[in-house]
């Protein structure tokens, strides 16, 4: 037996939730850039959970049924008032507060393929409610209650902010919801399939995935993102600041993917939101910023942007804070994990690979007064 490094081009399952071939990414068929410029994400988590994009009164059902199920235990919501505030990640407190939800759902630990199914509306409906309570208990405020008459975007930003948001501002993050719901077999939706291989519960799946997206080789990277556009300041200090990273070998945020070799068909998406909403703003300096760095990346090591570069300054642009980057990632990807732990459930085996041994040959014990 041989390692691969990282598991690099190693094919471990088979699955008809998501593909990525030859630079195009699909859900269950469909292009990303048809869902990403026609579909509501109330559509693509339909899509990803039944393998078909909905009738009217299918989309009606979902959609009532997250707007029913939005709301947080109150127990929940007390314990995010012991977190210490000045000190957790917002990506902590998402980990631990979805573990904490399986706590209160009775139904946490059937197995059947009903309640899986009523669990996954559940922790879909409520993992925004999660993000935006925390964000807005750390800062001292009481917590929105979700809307129902709103829509799964709109809902997400109305929580966090108490305001109802514009049209392009429900559009683009509509939009950046859609581009980031599933991604094949990413680290996290792999960490989710091998948690519930066990047959673990799915809490247990998407808690795990989480721990897994919080790093910033996965979802992080948008908040690195934005971190180094602060930090840059101009598009006079661009050049620069990109050329001494780079001559430092220093790795830029946001720029490469492993599976994608002429660019990540997503990117361009945000850049478009990225450009209105800067500019609507009074922002303009953060698209024209990222545009010099894509330039200067690109031209220099040939490493197109991905979906973290521009999704920064749309997030941004929305006034959400930097931190809360990686949990909306969450909010987003849950769709995706959902429907890999249940497509796992139902044909199931143990993920249980093997290591290649490099370590000392074999060995005899010695008693410890003669070593």
């Amino acid at each position: 037996m041989t390692a691969t490094k990282g598991l690099e081009g190693v094919v471990a399952t088979t699955s008809s939730v998501s593909s990525i071939i030859d630079d195009t990414l699909t859900y269950v068929g469909y292009d990303i850039d048809d869902l990403a410029s026609n579909a509501t994400f109330e559509e693509v988590i339909y899509l990803l959970w039944h393998g078909a994009l909905p009738n009217k009164s299918q989309l009606e059902e979902l959609t009532k049924q997250l707007a029913e199920n939005a709301e947080i235990p109150a127990e929940v919501v007390n314990h995010f008032e012991t977190y210490p505030i000045d000190k957790v990640h917002p990506m902590g407190a998402l980990r631990t507060a979805v573990s904490l939800l399986g706590l209160y759902d009775e139904e946490a630990d059937v197995m059947s393929e009903e309640a899986n199914y009523r669990k996954a509306i559940r922790i879909q409906a409520k993992i925004p409610t999660l993000v935006t309570t925390f964000a807005r208990v750390r800062q001292g405020k009481e917590a929105v209650a979700p809307r129902t008459d709103l829509s799964f975007a709109a809902n997400f930003l109305y929580m966090l902010s108490g305001n109802e948001p514009t049209a392009i501002e429900e559009e683009a993050f509509n939009k950046a919801l859609v581009l980031h719901a599933d991604h094949e077999l990413n680290a996290s939706t792999f960490t989710a399939r091998v948690c519930v291989a066990t047959l673990a519960d799915i809490y247990s799946g998407v808690t795990a995935a989480i721990g897994a997206l919080k790093g910033p080789l996965h979802g992080g990277a948008n908040e690195q993102v934005m971190k180094m556009l602060t930090e840059i300041g101009s598009v006079d200090n661009v050049e620069p600041y990109i050329n001494e990273k780079l001559a430092n070998k220093e790795k830029i945020m946001g720029f490469g993917h492993r599976v994608y070799r002429k660019g990540d068909p997503r990117a361009k998406h945000l850049k478009e939101m990225s450009q209105k909403l800067t500019e609507l703003t009074g922002q303009p300096q953060y698209y024209d910023m990222s545009i010099k760095i894509h330039e200067i990346v690109t031209g220099q090591k040939n490493l197109p942007p991905n979906v973290d570069f521009y999704s920064a300054s749309v997030y941004h642009s929305l006034g959400i804070e930097h931190d809360l980057f990686t949990p909306i990632f969450a909010v987003s990807r849950a769709s995706g994990w959902i429907a890999h732990i249940l497509e796992q459930y139902s044909n199931n085996r143990l993920i249980r690979p093997r290591a290649e041994y490099v370590g000392p040959g074999m060995q005899k014990y010695v008693p410890i007064e003669n070593r």
